[in-house]
């Protein structure tokens, strides 16, 4: 337990079994340095970030500890669990009763910029419950059933939600807790809120802050790293 006002929950418990590894996906390298260390550094240098609270996997969390050495904000590392929505009640456990807002942010984007993380907890206010970054669909939609094109969606309604996604701690919490007593299970911490009742407000996403989900990200990601990528 920690006393911190705002709280980045960096969640690395994810298998990466698309990935192929033998190890977590956060725990893997891109550059030399672990997917959960670039995002936990990013947190960390957000001057919106009090604190931050890591999800491992369990029986990681030791493994976790030296990659997040020398950050310039307190850490807490806890267990994970088997789903994404899982990690977020186990960070939810060790928040204290001073936490006003948190940002969940998913370690397989280490690219993140710190100025993201700023950016959604500044645009909190008493309009919105949350805030999440999103990007805009550039490319034409079609609905398609059996094969068969049966609409075109107006992307200009649709955007692609990033993270990290920021909330104001008495409506996450309460809709956590309302998800877990219906047995729901969610990807996105801000479809739980969307359920819940609650408004969630929209900051420009960033185009690098990228997910690595398959082993051509993983691929692109190094690149990036080494410098033969732009961006």
């Amino acid at each position: 337990m920690f006393v911190v006002r705002r709280v980045a929950i960096v969640l690395a418990a994810g298998a990466g079994r698309r990935l192929g590894a033998d190890e977590p996906k956060a725990f893997l390298h891109v550059g030399g340095r672990s997917m959960l260390s670039l995002a936990a550094a990013a947190a960390a240098a957000s001057p919106a970030v009090d604190g931050l609270i890591v999800t491992a996997p369990e029986g990681w969390e030791q493994r976790a500890r030296p990659l997040l050495e020398g950050l310039a904000k307190p850490v807490v590392i806890i267990g994970g669990g088997l789903t994404r929505h899982a990690s977020v009640r186990a960070a939810i456990a060790a928040l204290s009763d001073d936490v006003e807002a948190v940002a969940c942010h998913d370690a397989a984007r280490p690219f993140v910029p710190p100025d993201l993380f700023t950016a959604v907890f500044d645009a909190l206010n008493g309009e919105v419950d949350g805030v999440i970054p999103v990007m805009p669909i550039l490319d034409t939609i079609k609905r398609v059933q059996s094969g068969v094109v049966v609409e075109t969606v107006p992307r200009e309604q649709l955007g692609q939600a990033q993270t990290p996604q920021a909330f104001r701690i008495g409506p996450f919490l309460d809709a956590h807790a309302r998800a877990a007593g219906a047995g729901l299970d969610f990807t996105d911490d801000a479809a739980v809120l969307e359920w819940a009742g609650y408004r969630v407000g929209t900051v420009a996403g960033d185009p690098g802050n990228v997910k690595i989900t398959t082993i051509g990200d993983l691929a692109s990601a190094e690149a990036r790293m080494s410098g033969d990528l732009l961006g």
